[in-house]
């Protein structure tokens, strides 16, 4: 039988599980806390045990995909030791592209996180979610003399990142999306005039 404390946690995962989907499916404003509470079978009471409003649970499904983010690059780059700071930043690029791109996650993260968070709360989810190890592999670079931005990792990062968060809102453009290939391409134009000078 589930303790209190396991009980109190299954109640948490479930609030996360179906605002996730409801946010995804519905977007952020237009999800009502009841439909929330009603797909999730939990009491408005229990709710604001563990979030103080819908803006907090929301917060928290971007927190859990912004781990998921963090997962999906770890995993696209299993060889770190062999691959090359250059070699790691293109294909670290391209497994976030890939995550990201999924329909539910850009609704989340893309679409809703930057107005409903507000900025300074949305910069500070995106910088555990990407830019982190974004910068991470960048100094790696600029270390290795692979790299050579104009300017400090600190400011190249945050170039790189709007740039990345760019495309990936083009390439899902409903109008105009791109294809696998061409949002590659993309990305080669965006990374190789740094690299052009070295191996």
């Amino acid at each position: 039988m589930a303790t209190n404390p396991e009980r109190s946690a299954l109640t948490r995962l479930k609030l996360i599980e179906q605002a996730r989907l409801l946010f995804a499916r519905q977007a952020y404003a237009a999800t009502g806390t009841e439909a929330i509470l009603e797909a999730a079978g939990v009491k408005r009471g229990a709710m604001y045990h563990h979030f103080a409003d819908k803006l907090a649970l929301f917060e928290a499904v971007c927190q859990q995909i912004s781990a998921e983010a963090a997962e999906a690059i770890e995993a696209a780059l299993p060889d770190q030791a062999h691959l090359s700071p250059k070699d790691q930043l293109l294909q670290g690029s391209a497994a976030w592209m890939r995550f990201v791109l999924r329909a539910d996650i850009r609704q989340i993260m893309l679409t809703d996180a930057p107005t409903a968070l507000g900025w300074a709360r949305w910069q500070a989810l995106e910088k555990d979610w990407s830019t982190a190890s974004l910068q991470a592999g960048i100094e790696a670079a600029i270390q290795s003399g692979q790299l050579r931005p104009a300017c400090s990792a600190d400011l190249f990062t945050t170039l790189i990142n709007g740039a990345l968060n760019a495309l990936a809102l083009r390439a899902s453009a409903p109008e105009t999306p791109l294809a696998e290939p061409q949002w590659q391409a993309a990305l080669e134009a965006l990374w190789m005039p740094y690299f052009q000078h070295h191996s």
